[in-house]
């Protein structure tokens, strides 16, 4: 459903969404919900996620946009386009909080990349199984070895060398 910013995610007028996990950003000006578990998690190497992360690898959990509601801060968020090195909204980007900076997501053309860490899943922490990653993303990148059972893939999930 279009938001009055042209963004694909559900409105908060679609009374058929049932929010089943919340998320929000470090400050708390950026929080959105989703209504379904998500239909993979990887753990991703790349150099790109890297430096945009500060971080050795990035997390994220991929859902469909229409599962995604924003219920506070679509005004804040910020875009960057890392293929043309452009603060803009052009799919795919990155999306972090305007105010605080924290990543929201990598937002695809019909997929929302969000990060586990931003979402309340209780103390303790209880990660759903959902949640939990599938496989290893451009693991040739990698900074540290990883020794887990998880798949290694050199690119992308079946679509590359398998590590």
């Amino acid at each position: 459903m279009e938001t009055s910013f042209g963004l694909d995610y559900a409105s908060l007028e679609d009374t058929g969404f049932v929010a089943k996990y919340q998320a929000s950003c470090f400050c708390g000006a950026v929080r959105y919900e989703v209504s379904a578990d998500p239909v993979d998690a990887k753990i991703c190497h790349c150099t790109t996620c890297q430096r945009l992360h500060g971080a050795p690898m990035q997390w994220a959990a991929i859902f469909h946009k229409h599962h995604v509601r924003f219920i506070a801060g679509l005004e804040d968020l910020f875009f960057y386009n890392s293929e043309q090195n452009r603060p803009e909204r052009i799919l795919p980007c990155k999306v972090r909080c305007g105010k605080c900076g924290t990543p929201i997501a990598d937002e695809g053309r019909r997929m929302w990349l969000a990060f586990p860490s931003l979402f309340d899943f209780g103390y303790p922490v209880e990660v759903p199984e959902s949640f939990k990653p599938t496989c290893h993303l451009f693991y040739g990148s990698r900074v540290i070895e990883i020794q887990d059972d998880l798949p290694k893939w050199s690119g992308h999930k079946n679509y590359s060398e398998l590590l």
